[in-house]
């Protein structure tokens, strides 16, 4: 991951994944995003060939942020974790 951002957590589910990451406010959750998404993207092209030709983008544009400040980290991984569950 980038050097302005750590990943804490990860959870993938079937259409979606859950990130749980401390990311530096000045670098911007928005590249963050964009930074993951455009890796991931490449990755997953490179290691399976059917992709590249399959779909155009892998990635819609669209994500969901939110804030967790202040709030008690083991209760938010375990949230994340959780979510395959489900």
């Amino acid at each position: 991951m980038e050097k302005s951002a750590t990943l804490v957590e990860i959870e993938c589910d079937q259409d979606h994944v859950h990130i749980l990451v401390e990311v530096d406010p000045q670098y911007g959750i928005h590249r963050l995003v964009k930074a993951i998404k455009g890796r991931s993207s490449r990755l997953l092209r490179v290691n399976f060939r059917e992709l590249r030709s399959r779909l155009p983008t892998l990635w819609t544009n669209s994500y969901f942020v939110s804030t967790v400040g202040g709030a008690p980290l083991e209760q938010i991984k375990k949230y994340i974790k959780n979510q395959k569950n489900k």
